[in-house]
C-alpha cells in the first residue's frame, strides 16, 4: 500500500471529499497512469509508503473514475498539512528534475535512472546528474523597532515580504546578502545572523533565512525587481506571506520579539 504525489502540469492531484481534499491510494493513481516502476520513493507518511510520479496528459482526469483535480501546490498547504505538504514539494522538485534530464548535458544521450541513488547516470559517457539545489537567501532587515519589507514584482498576490535573491558562484552567504540588499533596495547592512532555512520546491531552492540590521543609506528600490519597499511597525504591517514560508517566520519571529516588554 502508498500513498501518491501525483504532479500534473497544474498541480498536485487531490482526490475531493465534499470540501475536503485528500491524497490518492495504489488504485487510483493505477486509473491516471502512474506505475511504480516510474514512480520516486519519498519515504514513509503514516507508516505509508509515499511515491511520486508525474502525469503529465490531461485525458486520465477527464475520466469519470473518482473525483479528482490538479491543485496548485501553493495552495494545498493548509488542507494537506505540514508534513504531507513537505512530501508534495519534494515530489514536485523530483519530478521537475527527472523531466529536465532526460538527456546528458555533455553528450546528449538519453539518460537512465540510477536504482542505488537518486541520480540519472548517461550510459554512453557516465555522467551522473542529481537533483538540481539552488541555494537562495532570504533576509529580514531591521531599523531600531522596524522592519524593511518590500512587494516583488513577480509576487502572485499583493503583499509584502523579506527581501530574497540567489546566492552566486563564488559568494558566501552572507556576502549574497549583503550584495542583494544593496542591489535591490540601496541600503548597507551590517550584523547579518543566521536564521533558519526552508525546502522551497518552485522548482528547486533552498531558502536560507537571516535577519540583519540597518547599517547606512536610503532606500531606492530597483524597479526591475521591487515595486514598492518601505520600513514598517509591528502596528501598521502591509499584507504579508502565507504561513508555509519562511519569509512569514522571519516576520513572526521579529513580530514576537519587538512585542516583549523592555
Amino acid at each position: 500500500m502508498a500513498v501518491w504525489f501525483l504532479i500534473h502540469p497544474q498541480g498536485l492531484v487531490l482526490r475531493r471529499e465534499g470540501a475536503r481534499v485528500a491524497l490518492l491510494g495504489d488504485e487510483e493513481a493505477a486509473g491516471l497512469g502512474a506505475r511504480e516502476s516510474d514512480a520516486h520513493d519519498l519515504g514513509q507518511l503514516e507508516g505509508q509508503r509515499a511515491l511520486a510520479a508525474a502525469i503529465t496528459d490531461v485525458a486520465p482526469l477527464a475520466a469519470p473514475l473518482f473525483a479528482a483535480s490538479p491543485f496548485e501546490m501553493r495552495n494545498v498547504h493548509r488542507d494537506l498539512g505540514e508534513e504531507p505538504f513537505r512530501l508534495a514539494g519534494m515530489a514536485n522538485q523530483l519530478v521537475d528534475w527527472a523531466k529536465t534530464h532526460r538527456f546528458c548535458g555533455r553528450c546528449a544521450v538519453p539518460t537512465v535512472r540510477v536504482a542505488e541513488e537518486r541520480a540519472m547516470r548517461c550510459p554512453a559517457c557516465g555522467l551522473l546528474a542529481y537533483p538540481r539545489i539552488s541555494p537562495a537567501v532570504i533576509v529580514l532587515v531591521r531599523r531600531a523597532d522596524q522592519a524593511l519589507l518590500a512587494r516583488g514584482v513577480r509576487f502572485p498576490l499583493p503583499f509584502y515580504s523579506a527581501l530574497a535573491g540567489f546566492v552566486e558562484v563564488g559568494e558566501t552567504l552572507e556576502e549574497t546578502v549583503a550584495r542583494e540588499v544593496h542591489e535591490e533596495v540601496g541600503i548597507e547592512v551590517d550584523r547579518i545572523r543566521y536564521f533558519g532555512s526552508q525546502p522551497w520546491p518552485f522548482p528547486h531552492s533552498l531558502m536560507i533565512g537571516f535577519s540583519a540590521d540597518w547599517k547606512s543609506g536610503e532606500i531606492a528600490a530597483d524597479a526591475r525587481e521591487i515595486v514598492d519597499a518601505q520600513w514598517f511597525g509591528a502596528d501598521a504591517l502591509p499584507l504579508i506571506p502565507p504561513r508555509l514560508s519562511i519569509a512569514r517566520r522571519l516576520i513572526d519571529a521579529w513580530l514576537d520579539e519587538v512585542a516583549r516588554p523592555r
